[in-house]
């Protein structure tokens, strides 16, 4: 019969031979999770509840260390272990049994990637409610080098009876500055109904950090907000987009995206009931310039950290560096796989300027140890070359000479109908962010169906301002109406 004994279980990176923080389950041969010494072996998966430390997916627990741990564990039995961290690294799926004594089991992750895509920086574009300490671990755990802390305003109903307005992580604001090594927080700002924005890089809060909810008037804008973030050198993101959650279709962060208040669109791990990459491709075709901005929006135990990231490229470093890359439109959102996209022998370019009726060269790249489907490059949203992956680690490249005499963008996906098992919250993909190309210079042509349909997605702001809108002071409407209507005239400028 098997007894327990307190093993020190260690996790060494294969390059370094130094401890690493991983994510571990260890479990038994009738499948009960085993954790670490400190940790319960079952943990609430709700929102905002104890968020941090460890993660459930697939209907599994797992546990973040931070490179060692102890566990109680029984001897003489096959004991599975499953350690994974993040999309560089091979995860270990392994089976080990304890033998009478043995007091400890030592593991080594492997990276796959070699030096090129080793320089991508890879970023959580936003979570909530952790801990920054918990932010830190898991960030480390994921492979990410950065991670967006945002403080939003919940919620809470007490055991007196009351219910509070709280904002977990305020106290923690760091801006522009870690609140610890790899995590910044900053602020996530919501309308109900207009939407809401993630505002990073701040080097104070924006407040007010809502309006227009039950208890609050619609006396404000998201365009402030974003007015506000640019000033004090931030980068604005909008959360949510097209999403029911984040209240009518667009909503005013539409309207600020077509003004080019908006930096960057983020594609989350949400579960969503319309895609929203189409959406988005409309709006590049409406001759909105939104860059993509990948981002977990973990706000529960029940979604990784990094399942959804940013990557953009290594130089210049840091978190300026990350910033000013997704400004510009130098990244890629993933759930994993890497994705490198050059344009005319450029990697990561933002705008190519080609003589009209030049083609331009295009290369797509992509590695991943996540099995994917295909590579695909898009121009103005329309598939134009594409390819399999092939091998164990799932890589292909497809080149592709593009044609567009009235300019537009092209852009490199890939994706797959199979979920990884280390982010199973949805099928694997990865996109870039779009490459505009300018015959001479000339911002591109419009295509007329999408500036209709983003003219009345508009359109329908404005009659949500006019029917729904609470004011207390008219000129607040009035401003809210005069952007809608700066938004129309832009898109109907050319």
């Amino acid at each position: 019969m098997s007894r327990k004994l307190n093993v020190h279980v260690r996790v060494t990176d294969a390059a370094t031979g130094q401890p690493t923080p991983v994510r571990m389950r260890i479990s038994a041969p009738d499948g009960t999770y085993l954790p670490p010494l400190g940790r319960p072996p079952n943990f609430p998966v709700g929102r905002n509840e104890d968020v941090g430390g460890h993660v459930y997916l697939n209907g599994k627990r797992y546990a973040y260390i931070d490179g060692g741990a102890e566990y109680p564990l029984p001897t003489g039995v096959p004991l599975s272990v499953e350690i994974s961290k993040g999309p560089a690294y091979q995860p270990i799926r392994d089976t080990a049994t304890l033998g009478e004594g043995q007091l400890t089991l030592r593991f080594a992750v492997q990276q796959w990637i070699d030096d090129r895509w080793r320089e991508l920086v890879a970023a959580d574009g936003r979570c909530h409610f952790l801990t920054p300490h918990s932010a830190r671990l898991e960030a480390e755990a994921e492979g990410l080098d950065h991670v967006n802390l945002l403080a939003t305003v919940q919620d809470y109903q007490s055991p007196d009876g009351h219910s509070y307005r709280v904002v977990p992580n305020m106290t923690a604001f760091s801006g522009q500055s870690p609140a610890l090594d790899r995590v910044y927080v900053n602020t996530h700002n919501v309308h109900p109904a207009l939407g809401r924005l993630g505002l990073l890089n701040c080097h104070r809060a924006v407040f007010p950090l809502t309006f227009g909810h039950a208890d609050e008037t619609d006396d404000w804008s998201l365009s402030d907000w974003c007015d506000q973030c640019h000033r004090k050198g931030g980068l604005v993101i909008w959360c949510n987009g097209y999403q029911s959650c984040a209240g009518i279709a667009g909503g005013e962060a539409l309207v600020n995206a077509v003004l080019g208040k908006v930096d960057a669109f983020e594609v989350d791990a949400a579960d969503r009931s319309t895609a929203n990459l189409p959406l988005w491709y409309r709006l590049l075709n409406g001759g909105v310039r939104l860059p993509l901005s990948g981002a977990s929006g973990k706000a529960s135990n029940r979604i990784a950290l990094g399942s959804v990231r940013t990557l953009t490229p290594g130089a210049p470093k840091g978190y300026a560096g990350w910033v000013d890359h997704v400004r510009a439109g130098r990244s890629v959102a993933t759930s994993g796989p890497y994705l490198w996209l050059s344009v005319n022998d450029e990697p990561f370019a933002a705008r190519v300027t080609p003589a009209r009726g030049e083609p331009v060269r295009v290369r797509a790249e992509a590695a991943s140890v996540v099995p994917f489907e295909r590579l695909e490059v898009v121009a103005n949203g329309a598939l134009v070359a594409s390819a399999s992956p092939q091998g164990e680690l799932f890589a292909t490249a497809v080149e592709a000479e593009v044609n567009l005499p009235d300019g537009g963008w092209v852009a490199a996906r890939c994706w797959g109908t199979l979920k990884a098992d280390f982010y199973p919250h949805g099928p694997v993909f990865a996109h870039t962010s779009p490459v505009w190309i300018e015959p001479d210079g000339i911002a591109p042509k419009r295509r007329p169906d999408a500036v209709s349909a983003v003219a009345r997605d508009v359109d329908g702001v404005r009659n949500w301002i006019e029917s729904n809108g609470r004011f207390t002071d008219p000129r607040r409407k009035e401003h809210l109406l005069a952007l809608c209507d700066a938004a129309a005239a832009r898109l109907n400028d050319r």
